[in-house]
């Protein structure tokens, strides 16, 4: 079971939340100043506290050494992420991912103890421009800076033909995790699948790489 810290139910810290609670051994504190962002959330955590956690007696209170990771979800007061961020890692929290929406308070949270800086806004408007500016991109997820997972059609050319017969990974330097044909997700396909026409691909690949399968 794992369980995680998250300061700050704005509108990234619901949804952060809400997505957690789908997972499977998942428990969860949450903390915001006010009480009345925190009522809705209160089926899906095993608790929910009410305070400045700017405070050191506030924080240490929750014995946020326990948890496996907090997240510091505030928006609009960057002060206040940046001296929680620090004050989560003075008082031991193993791992500390903190909200960013630009990459100069990336830089300020990295250097007061953030783990891992997330930018939620960023990720998602990339990933809109990626799929709306391609009838052959479906969706993507990023996992550096030239590296991610794009959910894509097959070229026609592969059409009838087996990965094998295709040979991707040398020819096009993609390498195939699944394939997914009416709503169902197929993992690792063997050497011997016949791409069809109506199916999308989940491959990884750089974005220089992606852009000559998909033009």
């Amino acid at each position: 079971m794992k369980s995680f810290l998250l300061i700050g139910m704005g509108s990234f810290g619901h949804h952060l939340c809400l997505s957690m609670a789908k997972q499977r051994d998942v428990e969860m504190m949450i903390v915001d100043k006010s009480s009345d962002v925190l009522e809705d959330l209160l089926p899906y955590v095993v608790s929910a506290k009410v305070g400045d956690c700017c405070d050191e007696k506030v924080l240490r209170s929750f014995g946020v050494d326990e948890f496996d990771a907090c997240y510091v979800c505030i928006g609009g007061d960057f002060q206040n992420s940046i001296q929680i961020t620090s004050l989560l890692k003075d008082l031991g929290a193993r791992r500390v991912i903190a909200k960013a929406d630009e990459d100069v308070q990336a830089k300020f949270l990295l250097r007061n103890g953030a783990d891992q800086v997330i930018y939620p806004e960023r990720d998602i408007a990339e990933r809109i421009a990626i799929t709306a500016g391609s009838n052959r991109i479906f969706d993507f997820i990023e996992l550096s800076e030239d590296l991610g997972v794009y959910e894509v059609k097959p070229m026609k050319k592969w059409i009838g033909k087996t990965i094998r017969e295709v040979n991707v990974r040398v020819n096009y330097n993609v390498s195939i995790l699944a394939y997914r044909k009416d709503g169902k997700l197929v993992p690792m396909p063997s050497p011997d699948y016949v791409f069809v026409e109506d199916e999308h691909l989940m491959v990884i690949s750089s974005k220089n790489d992606i852009d000559a399968i998909t033009r």
